[in-house]
């Protein structure tokens, strides 16, 4: 049977479309989109799924709030979009662990504008590691949707703000961390930020 040239690009478009929504076999979705199954809940703070985003929100402790995930990850590509409805101080950690609301390892920051998105915080030690470049901070959209990418391999980490490059950082101390992912409200009150598309795709190297 023969296709005419328009019957064809249908075709080849449509195959197109249902490859791109094949989720990549070794993928692993961190936020299923209707509840928090798979992630602990630490502090007072509020974190709940609406219209199929997971959004944080300070409570009326206005305190630390932290939602890490029950598995731990080594050597990953996270990807996340997140949109910064009120102030938007959070962060995204890495082979972190909490105890209560006291968290150990490393937050790649969200931020408002000016505040180093993207760059790499050490809590509870040596502070600041690395800060991105001031006018990389363009990259952010505040209270639009934001892409970010996070790749961490062995003692290095890089990360990314809706395809611009933020930081690289080579840390030993990194290098040696294990724990899970987490994402964070800061505390002081008045923030809220919502989450979607929360994708980790483990590598082995």
């Amino acid at each position: 049977m023969k296709y005419s040239p328009t019957v064809s690009v249908a075709i080849i478009f449509l195959v197109f479309l249902a490859s791109s929504c094949v989720p990549k076999k070794n993928e692993i979705h961190l936020f299923n989109g209707k509840d928090l199954g798979g992630w602990v809940n630490h502090g007072e703070e509020k974190w709940y799924v609406e219209d199929g985003l997971l959004i944080c929100e300070s409570g009326p402790s206005a305190q630390y709030g932290y939602l890490s995930t029950v598995d731990f990850y080594d050597d990953f590509e996270l990807t996340l979009d997140f949109k910064q409805e009120a102030n938007g101080n959070s962060g995204v950690f890495i082979r972190s662990t909490v105890d209560g609301t006291k968290v150990s390892g490393w937050q790649v920051e969200v931020a408002p504008p000016g505040d180093n998105t993207g760059g790499i915080y050490e809590s509870y030690g040596r502070g600041w590691l690395i800060q991105p470049d001031p006018e990389k901070d363009k990259a952010l959209k505040m209270g639009e949707w934001n892409t970010m990418k996070i790749r961490v391999v062995g003692p290095e980490i890089t990360t990314w703000l809706n395809g611009t490059e933020m930081v690289n950082l080579v840390d030993e101390k990194i290098g040696a961390g294990n724990g899970a992912i987490a994402l964070q409200i800061h505390d002081g009150g008045g923030i809220k930020v919502s989450w979607k598309n929360i994708i980790l795709t483990p590598i082995t190297e």
